[in-house]
Formats: structure tokens, C-alpha cells, sequence
């Protein structure tokens, strides 16, 4: 028997406008979306497409003074457009999460790793203080990250750009949201970095049964990663399909222009094993 995946995220008619001295602009329009559990979402476009303020519409991240957003947002049935600040904090990081491009964005310069992974949790679980740390130190050391009890004493500033990366991946962990919202996850670090990032995601994808929706301008990366793939130009869906169809028979003309313009270079069959493995 087929086993039937549930939808995680369903998003119908979402557009997105911003306040401007000549009135409201469209930034997104009509946006549909659905992800479902277990599944890696990749939404792929150039910069400016709108990609990351669909994103952050989604968390409902926006300025609502300088910004509106219509349509229905939908998570494990829940509709997440309008509810106040108080319930969408409840939400994001326990039943949402987001892995920014710009790891340092995501911390504190002026408290330790420790602190604000365990206040993360805390505030999210009816975990004790030391229970928490144990599950920081565990989640740590799921994303292979060295001397975990060391690393919570560190800042932010003292870690690179993988390592933070691979912090905010092990808070995703530890409190195993439905949805995780990668914004180009990778655009800041090494390959190497890049690879031990895309293995993790693919990690709680396949052990957690956690979604993905995957923003990325690298064709490569969705190509290994996706599962489906929606195509953004002006803030508009112009091509949705199966990763498979999408990169070998595109319909739309920006779709091609798309593909086209990615390097001519293929990961070789370690690189594609250690993502997978």
C-alpha cells in the first residue's frame, strides 16, 4: 500500500504588498504552495524574485506597518496569516523554523552560544535548565560539531561561518519543527561547509520526517536536495513541477533561461553520496 503524505504547508493566493510614498507595491503575487511531510520544497529564481519575502511572509516576519499580506497561510492545517505576535512566536521555531543565509543574523553578539541555544529551547518546552543544556549538548553533537560543552561557552564571534550554520541547524533539531525554511543556507560557506550542511538537512528529512522548503539561487544543490521545484520570476510562480521534469524538460521560457545559465559543472558521484549517505 502507497502510503499518502499529509500536507505540512498549504499556501493559497498569497500576495504580498509594500507601503511606498506612490502607494501599496506588489512584491508577491498569487503565490500557491504545498509541502508536504517529508518532502524538500526547492523555490528557485534570481535575486529579486521575491523568493526570501515569500519566505519571511510565510513566517510572518514582515513590518506589518509597512507591509500587508492576503491569502492563506496554512500550517498542519493551521491558518498562521493574522494571528497576533504572542501566538506566531509560540509557532516559529517549534512548529516552524528557519535557517538563514547569514548565520551570524540569527545570534546575539553579546550572549554565549549556550545561553541562547538553551533559552531557545526553554522557551519552547517545559524543560528544566539542566535539561535543556543536556538536549543542546546532544542535539550538538547530532551535526557533528566538536566539544559541544565548549562550544556553549563560546560567542557567535568566535565560531565560523559552518559552524554557527551548523548551531542553528542542531536548535532546528532539538526542537523538531514540522517546516524548516532554508534561505540559501549555503551561499556564505566553503564546499566542504556546504556539504556537511545540505547531509545534515537531509538528515532530519529522512529520520524526522521534517519538511524542507529550500531557497536557493545554486540549481545544483536543488537538483540533489528537491523533491519538487517552484520556479519564481516578479514575485510570481511561473513553473511548478517534479525536480526531475523541471530540469529536463522545462516549459517555461524563464525556467530555461534559468538552467541555461548554471555552470556546466556536475557533482561527482562522492559528492552526491555524501549528501545522500
Amino acid at each position: 500500500m502507497i502510503e499518502t503524505l499529509r500536507n505540512v504547508l498549504q499556501v493559497k493566493g498569497l500576495c504580498v504588498k509594500v507601503k511606498t510614498d506612490q502607494g501599496m507595491v506588489p512584491l508577491v503575487h498569487d503565490v500557491d504552495l504545498t509541502i508536504k511531510s517529508g518532502t524538500v520544497h526547492g523555490l528557485v529564481g534570481e535575486s529579486g524574485s521575491g523568493k526570501t519575502v515569500t519566505s519571511m511572509s510565510l513566517l510572518q516576519l514582515l513590518n506589518p506597518k509597512a507591509t500587508s499580506i492576503e491569502g492563506s497561510i496554512r500550517l498542519n492545517g493551521r491558518e498562521l496569516n493574522g494571528l497576533c505576535h504572542k501566538e506566531m512566536r509560540s509557532i516559529r521555531g517549534k512548529e516552524i523554523a528557519l535557517i538563514m543565509q547569514n548565520p551570524m543574523s540569527a545570534f546575539s553578539a553579546v550572549f554565549t552560544i549556550g545561553h541562547q541555544f538553551v533559552e531557545t529551547i526553554r522557551t519552547h518546552t517545559a524543560l528544566t535548565r539542566k535539561q535543556a543544556i543536556e538536549l543542546a549538548i546532544t542535539s550538538m553533537q547530532d551535526v557533528n560539531l566538536p566539544e559541544p560543552a565548549e562550544l556553549m561557552k563560546r560567542y557567535p564571534f568566535q565560531l565560523s561561518g559552518g559552524m554557527l550554520q551548523r548551531v542553528m541547524i542542531a536548535i532546528t533539531i532539538s526542537l523538531r519543527p514540522s517546516l524548516i525554511i532554508a534561505d540559501e543556507p549555503t551561499t556564505a560557506l566553503d564546499m566542504t561547509n556546504q556539504l556537511q550542511v545540505l547531509r545534515q538537512l537531509n538528515r532530519i528529512r529522512s529520520e524526522y520526517g521534517t519538511s524542507i522548503l529550500l531557497i536557493s539561487h545554486d540549481l545544483s544543490v536543488i537538483a540533489e536536495m528537491a523533491n519538487e521545484v517552484s520556479v519564481l520570476q516578479h514575485g510570481r510562480i511561473v513553473e511548478h513541477s517534479d525536480v526531475y521534469r523541471l530540469f529536463d524538460e522545462p516549459k517555461h521560457d524563464y525556467s530555461k533561461q534559468l538552467l541555461a545559465t548554471r555552470p556546466a559543472l556536475m557533482m561527482d558521484k562522492q559528492v552526491k553520496e555524501l549528501i545522500v549517505s
